[in-house]
């Protein structure tokens, strides 16, 4: 009789030295920030987290979403980089950080862009905004009907610029979200956060992210200060292929800001890494079938499977494959048997699916009933031995 049971195989014990106690020694860190989140950009593992859900103002890290938007018109043709925008009395005379356009001049979209990445232009945000969506409210919309595309939890955004509202919130979550939308999806366009200066009207001014400045694989994106929301920065860095995503807020001064995230950066590549347990297709365990033309199915991950931790915790983690058996024929290729269990010390466990490398038809009736007796003997030995 066929009996279904799941089975639970160590497959794979990743161990180096002595094992040492996880929960002592697992990587942690404090941040003066009032808001933060370190996360790992290709696995989405979250190495640090403070006040990450709560929701706080922007200010103009708003400019990275108002980005987005002209990416996205510009990779699907609504824009291109030599269009002009007017510039109206609106944009012309918004306080704060300007890109210092003139009423009723037109300024290139590569020139906007720059002046809002480079500059923090508010002047160049509401000039796009308006070129866009005809007004700036219009335009938030627009970038509220994004933010919910994207995941960005509870974010409402009610103006281009991260001009002070008391409605106008995001989290560092959903910051760090939109970071990423903006890399994966843009990589063209994204560079443009990493030029350290821009010249417009015969001024030239500096980006405002220090942190470009001081050789340590920071490639974008973007700071915002308001008296409210304090120092901010949504920054990224890469180093050696590997991506980490870091928002910070609620910071007492730009120097505290740019100290305190470069320290967070480094504390990061410092104490964790990637490390890959399989190659897409590659096969992970040889599961037994019943009643098919083989006797085996390869059971594979769909993609490749990297996983983030800290050095120590890798020591100790284990990965076991869970699947009911005998698997019962027919199969087809893609369909998901088994399961993969990742066990690391002081983390919930996670699962991925495991699925069938190739198909695996059916035994014929005579093949069926000879293979039946042999199982039927086999397990009366299993069971008696």
């Amino acid at each position: 009789m066929i009996v279904s049971t799941t089975i639970r195989i160590t497959y794979l014990l990743l161990f180096m030295g002595i094992l040492l106690p996880s929960l002592a020694n697992a990587a942690k860190i404090a941040t003066s920030a009032r808001e933060a989140i370190l996360l790992d950009y290709d696995t989405g593992y979250v190495l640090l987290q403070k006040n990450a859900d709560r929701l706080m103002p922007p200010a103009s890290i708003t400019k990275i979403m108002t980005v987005l938007l002209a990416f996205e018109r510009l990779a699907d043709g609504r824009l291109r980089m030599e269009d002009e925008i007017p510039i109206s009395e609106q944009a012309w005379k918004k306080g704060g950080s300007k890109m210092f356009v003139e009423i009723g001049s037109r300024v290139s979209v590569h020139d906007i862009l720059r002046g809002i990445i480079v500059q923090s232009g508010n002047d160049a945000a509401i000039a796009l905004a308006e070129a866009i969506a005809g007004t700036e409210t219009a335009f938030a919309e627009l970038m509220n009907e994004k933010a919910s595309r994207i995941g960005m939890g509870e974010a409402t955004f009610y103006n281009a610029t991260g001009w002070p509202d008391p409605k106008h919130l995001v989290t560092a979550r959903g910051l760090a979200v939109l970071a990423i939308e903006t890399i994966r999806k843009f990589p063209e366009y994204y560079k443009i956060y990493a030029e350290k200066s821009f010249i417009y009207n015969g001024i030239k001014q500096n980006n405002r992210n220090s942190l470009l400045y001081k050789n340590i694989g920071v490639d974008g994106l973007k700071t915002g200060y308001t008296e409210i929301a304090g120092y901010g920065l949504t920054a990224s860095a890469k180093r050696n292929e590997r991506r980490l995503i870091l928002v910070v807020s609620g910071l007492k001064s730009a120097n505290q800001r740019s100290r305190e995230s470069e320290r967070l950066l480094e504390w990061g590549f410092r104490e964790f890494n990637n490390y890959k347990l399989f190659d897409s297709g590659q096969t992970v365990e040889q599961a037994e079938v019943w009643f098919g033309e083989q006797n085996t199915v390869s059971l594979t991950t769909e993609k490749e499977l990297v996983i983030t931790m800290d050095r120590i915790s890798r020591k100790e983690m284990q990965v076991s494959v869970e699947y009911d058996s005998p698997i019962l024929a027919p199969i087809l290729k893609g369909q998901v048997l088994a399961q993969l269990r990742i066990s690391i010390p002081n983390r919930e466990d996670q699962i991925v699916p495991l699925v069938a490398k190739n198909n695996i038809d059916k035994l014929n009736g005579l093949n069926r009933i000879s293979r039946a007796i042999y199982y039927l003997i086999l397990g009366y030995y299993i069971e008696h031995s």
